[in-house]
């Protein structure tokens, strides 16, 4: 792993979650004071304290989804930069029979599990997460993360 990359500075992270071939998915709340109400997100959000990337996404996939995704489960990640601060975006396979642990958490209308090309193709999801997911399945490698 590229831990000097790991460790720069960085706003948050987000988790493409696969549990066996389908994607976890949450539909934000419909709140018109936060960003995308009502679309459709994957598992994720701001930086906490001194926290790694890695740690950001598994802390909040925890918080959002009740779900202790190992690390050596994630297998890609990739830093974006942005106007409010550098996202990284990681992918992480999980079994099928893991669904029946997901709980979702304080955040969110529900989750469910749904192809991954229909999450890219879908009019109601975060557009760059859309970006961000079929990069990561076109093959392209990640930033110094390491499976």
């Amino acid at each position: 792993r590229g831990d000097a990359e790991m460790n720069m500075p960085f706003a948050g992270a987000k988790l493409a979650l696969f549990i066996g071939a389908r994607l976890a998915v949450i539909r934000r709340d419909d709140t018109p004071r936060i960003p995308w109400p009502d679309y459709l997100d994957l598992p994720g959000g701001g930086r906490e304290g001194c926290e790694t990337p890695l740690a950001c996404a598994l802390r909040e996939t925890r918080e959002e989804l009740g779900l202790e995704v190992p690390e050596r489960a994630v297998s890609w990640g990739k830093r974006f930069q942005e106007g409010d601060g550098d996202k990284w975006f990681f992918a992480a396979h999980l079994p099928e029979e893991t669904a029946s642990r997901i709980v979702l958490g304080d955040e969110g209308q529900s989750w469910q599990l749904m192809a991954p090309q229909i999450f890219i193709a879908h009019a109601k999801a975060v557009p760059h997460f859309q970006t961000r997911l079929a990069l990561y399945l076109s093959g392209v490698s990640g930033d110094g993360f390491g499976a």
